[in-house]
């Protein structure tokens, strides 16, 4: 079950995907579609059953986007977060090997096409919350329990 939060950031850019699908894309499609119809039968016409195909998952993709944009809570900074580990934190932290990993804890939505991104509900962003620079924390990962340092914490990047 994912966790209904998102950024500001995170927000804005699902809003601005979803008016790009409805005023821009799926008119467009929906054109193509009407005259690849018009050209006779479309049991052999690819340009009409790719369109339709197309406009299929334009069609998806606009349902998901608006049932979840009304689900979502957007969570902002707020000053009481400086100095612990709260949703929309930039976080660095360190292993007993020395390796350095930072990234940001969102929402599962905004973790896509990110590699700098984590969602709350891994393991790791659970572990985190609430920590301050210096503590440590123990994850449970499949190969077996690792020990993290948070080195940094930032609201502003």
């Amino acid at each position: 079950m994912k966790t209904k939060l998102i950024t500001r950031e995170g927000y804005d850019k699902l809003k601005t995907e979803l008016d790009f699908l409805w005023r821009e894309e799926r008119p467009e499609v929906t054109k193509k579609v009407t005259w690849a119809a018009s050209l006779g039968d479309r049991s052999e016409n690819a340009d009409y059953q790719y369109n339709k195909k197309r406009l299929r998952e334009i069609d998806r993709r606009i349902r998901y986007l608006t049932k979840c944009m009304e689900q979502l809570r957007i969570v902002d900074y707020s000053p009481q977060q400086d100095g612990k580990v709260f949703f929309g934190a930039w976080v660095e932290v360190e292993n007993d090997d020395g390796d350095i990993k930072r990234f940001r804890i969102v929402g599962y939505d905004e973790i896509f096409g990110r590699k700098d991104y984590i969602s709350i509900d891994s393991p790791m962003a659970r572990a985190l919350l609430k920590k301050e620079v210096g503590d440590s924390l123990v994850v449970t990962t499949p190969v077996g329990d690792a020990t993290w340092y948070v080195n940094e914490i930032d609201y502003g990047k």
